[in-house]
């Protein structure tokens, strides 16, 4: 099964929540949730609002965007276009 967002809608792989800093462990209720993500599909845009971004971006959202979403076992979130921050540019 696959998900193809519609509208303005894009799908985001969540980076992992880091393990360790410094040595240290962080147990699973300290870690908080990342930030960033890539994104895995992405709808057409409105007629108002073309999509800015594409498959495989790397992106900063808000801490609470999005609707979480799992898949076959893979965690995702869904948002709209405007609730992305940034692209990450390397």
């Amino acid at each position: 099964m696959t998900i193809k967002p519609l509208a303005d809608r894009v799908l985001v792989i969540p980076a992992p929540a880091e393990e360790k800093i410094g040595g240290i462990i962080i147990p699973d209720t300290a870690k908080e949730k990342p930030l960033r993500g890539t994104i895995k599909a992405v709808g057409k845009g409105t007629k108002d609002e073309e999509m800015l971004l594409k498959e495989g971006d790397e992106v900063l959202y808000g801490k609470y965007s999005g609707t979480e979403i799992e898949l076959n076992g893979e965690k995702f979130l869904m948002m709209r276009q405007s609730d992305v921050l940034a692209i990450i540019e390397k």
